[in-house]
């Protein structure tokens, strides 16, 4: 994507006190598109396929402002969180959590546990607490032994967090 075309999507992002300074027909018509959704798959595998980590913040933006289907999403974003040339993490998980897929788990779990290098600074694990607010949220057996599992984690925000969880499911 060209820095003029990373401005045009960025122009969809929300900023308190401004809004936002394009519309997505706008952006649609740049790209030749007619559905949000489809373009922010399109960008998000050109992204991966690149490794181009502001790419791939401009395909979720562009996912967002077009209020698309996170399903579509699932798979390629389940392949993409575990790599470190990207930023997205935690918006990553964000966008999985909305689905309640017992498909996305394992991604889930991972995000308990890893931390990646560009949120080493984090003291209070926000990745960590968004993949276990998701987690209780899925109602399957599987989320639910992920959640028992950090009821001992060494790190006490995790352990905190887990146990409202459980709680709140009622599986306390």
């Amino acid at each position: 994507m060209t820095p003029e075309e990373q401005d045009l999507v960025m122009g969809l992002a929300f900023v308190p006190g401004v809004g936002r300074t394009r519309t997505l027909d706008e952006v649609l018509a740049h790209f030749g598109e007619s559905d949000g959704g489809a373009l922010a798959l399109r960008l998000l595998r050109d992204a991966v396929e690149r490794r181009d980590a502001d790419d791939v913040e401009m395909a979720l933006i562009v996912h967002g402002a077009a209020d698309a289907s996170v399903e579509e999403f699932m798979e390629p974003l389940i392949e993409l969180f575990p790599a470190e040339w990207h930023r997205e993490h935690e918006d990553i998980v964000s966008t999985l959590g909305k689905l309640r897929s017992p498909k996305t788990v394992p991604t889930l779990v991972l995000a308990t546990h890893w931390v990646p290098e560009h949120l080493d600074w984090d003291e209070n694990r926000a990745l960590a607490v968004k993949a276990i607010w998701a987690l209780g949220a899925i109602p399957v057996a599987e989320a639910r032994e992920a959640l028992e599992g950090l009821r001992d984690a060494e790190n006490e925000i995790i352990r905190e967090n887990a146990v409202k969880q459980l709680a709140r499911r009622g599986d306390l």
